[in-house]
């Protein structure tokens, strides 16, 4: 079943990112339906984390999403190349969101295989968040969209990990945020292959 929107507005977004862990996130795009279960997220603390592009309350047209009340999707694009599907969470006017950076293909692996350029599937089809977003046909003409309509969505199964199989670590690519940048609010799937490196 759909996650209700209850579980969007919690304001603790690292719990967030770490329940997501297990979810089943799915899109339908141009009629074509593609999803799998998320194995590695991190955490933006909005305002106060300056990794966040909302630090300092940040109000852009980029970041406006953010700001808007959790569930809905925030899709940016990251160095000019690649898009990356973001949660947005917590109440209207709090900047809080999970990016998702791996996921375990399960459904339309066929179609990220096409839309990834993948004859062989291999596990990093799914592994960082521009693969993600690429194998899903996310794109930032869904920025904004709801996840409790049938674009984008996730789906609790009943999957979950225990505290043992899964690594607390510091955030990938952020070594401007100083010392935010050593947080440990990535959140990851021991051993798991779809997971990006450093996978240790």
């Amino acid at each position: 079943m759909k996650l209700p929107h209850s579980f969007y507005l919690t304001q603790d977004v690292v719990d967030i990112s770490r329940n997501l862990l297990g979810k089943y996130l799915f899109t339908n795009i141009d009629g074509l339906l593609t999803g799998g279960y998320i194995v590695e997220t991190e955490a933006y603390n909005g305002i106060i984390d300056k990794a966040s592009h909302a630090f300092g309350n940040r109000r852009t047209a980029r970041t406006e999403t953010m700001f808007q009340e959790g569930g809905r999707a925030y899709v940016y694009l990251c160095y000019g190349i690649h898009e990356m599907f973001n949660v947005v969470t917590a109440i209207d006017g709090v900047p809080h969101a999970v990016l998702i950076r791996a996921i375990v293909p399960v459904e339309g692996i066929d179609i990220m295989q096409l839309r990834r350029s993948m004859p062989v599937l291999k596990p990093n089809i799914t592994a960082g968040p521009g693969s993600v977003a690429k194998a899903l046909g996310i794109s930032r003409k869904i920025n904004a969209v709801s996840l409790l309509g049938d674009t984008i969505w996730i789906e609790d199964r009943g999957l979950s990990f225990n505290d043992e199989d899964v690594k607390a670590a510091p955030r990938i690519g952020i070594a401007y945020a100083g010392e935010d940048a050593l947080l440990p609010y990535r959140f990851y799937l021991k051993g798991n292959p779809h997971v990006s490196k450093p996978n240790k």
